[in-house]
């Protein structure tokens, strides 16, 4: 056992009482909330994850489960929850983080392995028991791991399509984004969509399997495929969504409602027709890949960004897997235009750059900056730039 520490911002459980720093959330009554929704569904262990259906690597608001339900806010962690016992697995960037902000009802992990939380979960779950998650969280690799580490032990890998941290959390959770999904100005992308339809389609002919469509699960996928933009995810201009795209139609599944007027009218231009985009409600992607996959056909996806939910639809017989997606491997190769706009767009960052290096020179010799005064003060060089539509992440500013 350590010593008990004598730094007063993380917290103590060893002490009578247990210390807690201000930084730390009470979560007694968000996890008793969490345990009878467990007990209406027959799951003696959930786990929750940091990530949301899309796989993306930052998450909005009303997808930061783990958050709400630990306290910890950093961007990579897997909780799991039993009757009696709560852990959190982070890495070696977060130890300190998660003991500022976990209140004393959590086990700190430090490992992010899923052979170590299997363990954990055969030492607090007994044989016969149920072990629960959202198999729309969770990616096709990381399901099999769990699959695999649950093997032969007789604790059963439930999923359960109803979420039940959404449950506990109820209507203090985020609603969904409402803002306009906007459409990228033509002199930003060297190709309309049409044309980047057709070349997916193209790639599907040349295939030696012959796939009859492509399931786009990553939000930048459609965004890119599209030429639309949004601001649903913090640093990230996307929206959330999922594309079935196949050799004779077009389906996008998004809140039509938040479209904006001219996005609208450049997916519908080419209706009816091959090039015609039917809009369909975000939530039905689901009940709408089922009935496709009754048919003769076969679903070519990106195993990186597809959940295990998803997956599970189709019928192993009509999955084409490649580690990504064909529009993920033809967004990654940029034309010239684009090519073009890249330059163009670090020679704009640079000058805020050189901007902030000579501000620097002149205010830290004086006093007159900290690193946060000095990351606020690149954010709005940054945004004094032409097009500028904010940093692509949180800027990070150390000195010393």
């Amino acid at each position: 056992p350590r010593a008990p520490s004598t730094r007063n911002d993380i917290r103590d459980c060893s002490a009578d009482p247990p210390y807690l720093p201000p930084t730390a959330t009470n979560t007694t009554a968000r996890l008793a909330a969490l345990r009878g929704t467990m007990r209406t569904h027959g799951a003696h262990a959930y786990i929750v994850p940091s990530t949301d259906a899309h796989m993306s690597e930052y998450i909005s608001g009303r997808d930061a489960r783990l958050g709400w339900l630990t306290g910890f806010t950093g961007s990579a962690g897997t909780a799991v929850v039993t009757q009696d016992k709560a852990a959190l697995w982070t890495d070696s960037r977060y130890w300190t983080q998660a003991e500022r902000e976990l209140d004393c009802n959590w086990e700190l992990q430090r490992t992010t392995s899923v052979e170590s939380i299997g363990m954990w979960i055969l030492n607090a779950v007994p044989a016969g028991g149920n072990v629960s998650l959202d198999p729309f969280l969770f990616s096709i690799g990381t399901w099999n791991s769990y699959s695999r580490a649950l093997h032969g032990s007789g604790r059963t890998l439930l999923p359960l399509e109803t979420n039940l941290v959404d449950q506990a959390w109820g209507d203090q959770r985020p609603l969904p984004s409402s803002s306009e999904i906007y459409s990228l100005p033509a002199e930003f992308t060297g190709s309309s969509w049409q044309e980047k339809v057709a070349g997916i389609r193209q790639r599907m002919e040349q295939h030696v399997r012959r796939p009859t469509a492509v399931l786009l699960s990553g939000l930048e996928e459609t965004a890119w495929l599209f030429n639309l933009r949004g601001d649903d995810i913090p640093y990230n201009p996307v929206f959330y969504s999922y594309t079935l795209l196949t050799n004779t139609t077009i389906s996008l599944f998004v809140e039509g409602s938040r479209l904006s007027a001219a996005a609208r009218e450049s997916l519908r231009s080419g209706c009816p027709g091959l090039l015609c985009v039917e809009l369909q409600e975000y939530g039905q992607v689901s009940a709408h890949l089922r009935r496709y996959a009754q048919g003769n056909v076969t679903v070519w996806l990106g195993t990186e960004y597809t959940t295990y939910g998803l997956y599970g639809i189709i019928p192993q017989e009509k999955r084409l897997e490649e580690n990504y997606s064909p529009v993920m491997k033809a967004k990654a190769v940029k034309n010239t235009h684009e090519q073009e706009m890249l330059r163009a767009a670090h020679v704009r960052d640079a000058v805020a750059v050189i901007q902030y290096l000579l501000w620097l020179e002149k205010a830290v010799p004086q006093g007159q900056v900290d690193e946060f005064s000095g990351a606020q003060h690149i954010d709005a060089l940054r945004w004094a730039q032409e097009h500028s539509r904010g940093p692509s992440f949180q800027s990070i500013s150390a000195s010393g």
